[in-house]
């Protein structure tokens, strides 16, 4: 698909959304704005665009990513009392992950992608199990590393949102996949500023 077809179809698609999707967007979007300049207020905007995308994501047979998204909202909420509790404590240090870290990363893509695959295909009607269990695998264990401060969280998280992005738009929900392509270039750049930050720390 070239870029005028590819423009046309976001179109034609944006067009026929609904106000839900247009929310999660200007949510979503605000959500990571308010993230970069540290500012409290990104949890409970990510919690309502992540309840917003999880019936969303639920009407249009993505149940693992709908689960992705309960998990987002379980985080938020953990991470907006973290905040207030710890807020004054030093932060954990950025470092590159370990073998013993990738160990686990690939336990958790692999077990959770089994998982769920066979869960979506046995108990679910979805049309896609294979590609939604591993683009909510992979996130896993991305929020798994992210949790760690690892700087790879952020090549996970965007191995589930580079696999996100056209799922999303086969499934008509072209506004989420727009909202997904920003958080994509947002992990490039978070990529980018945790290596500079990791490298000197260990000068």
């Amino acid at each position: 698909m070239d870029f005028s077809n590819f423009c046309r179809l976001l179109l034609e698609q944006s067009a026929a959304v609904s106000l839900s999707q247009w929310l999660v967007l200007v949510l979503g979007v605000t959500e990571v704005l308010l993230a970069r300049i540290n500012n409290i207020w990104l949890y409970p905007t990510g919690i309502v665009a992540s309840i917003l995308s999880v019936f969303g994501l639920f009407e249009a047979q993505l149940y693992a990513e709908s689960l992705l998204g309960m998990y987002y909202i379980v985080m938020s909420f953990y991470g907006w009392w973290y905040w207030i509790a710890k807020r004054n404590e030093p932060v954990i240090e950025i470092t590159y992950a370990s073998k013993q870290d990738w160990f686990v990363v690939i336990s958790i893509v692999s077990l959770g992608w089994l998982i769920l695959y066979a869960i979506l295909k046995l108990f679910t009607p979805s049309t896609v199990p294979l590609w939604d269990a591993w683009v909510t695998s992979t996130a896993w264990a991305g929020m798994w590393l992210l949790a760690k401060r690892k700087i790879e969280n952020w090549i996970l998280l965007n191995i589930s949102n580079a696999f996100a992005i056209p799922l999303l738009f086969m499934k008509a929900l072209p506004l989420y996949a727009v909202l997904t392509s920003i958080l994509f270039l947002v992990a490039c750049v978070g990529y980018f500023d945790w290596k500079k930050i990791a490298n000197k720390s260990t000068l």
